[in-house]
């Protein structure tokens, strides 16, 4: 899963709350499932695609059925009773799981030629991401990643910025407390840590930024503090921290790149991540009645998830 820029993953705003849109949808609203009903589920999958224009929640399914009874009302969606019934009332399927759930019922919602709305990791390790990815490739559904910073124009100014630049070297970081308790410090999260939590942001952001990742290694105890070293194909090498087990005020989220030019540096401490759920649906639905996903799909996933593996300290 994404971790929640917001301070608050507990609150659950109005639907239409900072997801309206002006713009003309082609066509009818994408019908889309949700599985999962826990904060991030409510907080961002949920209003998201309740907002519309471009999408229209209909049905949600967890295995507790309170729980998504409690979401679906919010929404104006249904509570479905089984995760059949949920393939059968939509054409698009958003996964708010833990990568272990989301790994193997993904696989069956590709089958049903549903298109893959996905969290990162796509699954907790590189044999379950694989035969996801090659489930939706067999299929030929589109799929679309959560990666969140990625849908915020000033991830994509500076990533544009970037493709023009000569890197030498960069480093970044990944920092917050929220496997220190909360709604973060999940079983999945505390068992994992913040490789697979936190390291599929900053490696994608690097195997963009400073050139395609060709070895990544790790050092330290990803459930407290994991060192990267990158090495890219351009001969730039970076380093990234990653840590949800550090007490900070807030997430802090920077990458720096350096070279014979001027230093460019990329922090969301200023940036608004309300703004990233608009472009990601209007994507993702654009996506779905194009038949052909963005460069941010279940391929992008495996490849981060390759070097994830890479990255696990031996």
């Amino acid at each position: 899963m994404t971790t929640p820029a917001s301070p608050s993953p507990t609150a659950t705003p109005s639907p239409s709350a900072a997801y309206s849109s002006s713009a003309p949808f082609p066509g009818p609203p994408v019908r889309v499932g949700l599985v999962g009903a826990g904060p991030w589920a409510r907080t961002m999958h949920a209003r998201m695609l309740a907002a519309g224009p471009e999408t229209e929640l209909t049905a949600v399914w967890a295995r507790r059925p309170e729980a998504a009874r409690e979401v679906a009302e919010t929404y104006g969606a249904r509570a479905a009773a089984s995760y059949d019934e949920l393939l059968g009332s939509c054409e698009a399927v958003a996964f708010a799981v833990p990568p272990a759930v989301q790994a193997g019922l993904a696989v069956t919602a590709a089958r049903a030629g549903r298109a893959l709305l996905l969290e990162k990791p796509l699954g907790p390790d590189l044999d379950s991401a694989r035969a996801l990815a090659d489930a939706v490739a067999e299929a030929g559904v589109v799929s679309q990643l959560v990666l969140t910073k990625r849908y915020h124009p000033a991830t994509r100014d500076f990533l544009a910025r970037a493709a023009g630049l000569e890197v030498t070297g960069a480093r970044s970081c990944y920092l917050h407390g929220g496997f220190l308790g909360g709604d973060l410090a999940t079983a999945w999260r505390l068992e994992h840590g913040a490789l697979l939590d936190l390291g599929p942001h900053l490696l994608d952001l690097l195997d963009t930024a400073a050139g395609p990742v060709v070895s990544v290694r790790g050092t330290g105890d990803p459930r407290r503090w994991i060192e990267l070293t990158c090495e890219h194909a351009g001969g730039a090498v970076s380093q990234a921290s990653l840590s949800g087990a550090v007490n900070l005020p807030r997430v802090r989220t920077r990458v720096e790149l350096f070279g014979p030019g001027e230093e460019l540096v990329y922090d969301t401490a200023g940036l608004d991540h309300e703004e990233c759920w608009p472009v990601l649906r209007a994507e993702f639905a654009a996506a779905i009645r194009a038949g052909r996903s963005t460069e941010i799909d279940a391929g992008r996933g495996l490849r981060l998830q390759e070097l994830l593996e890479q990255a696990l300290p031996r």
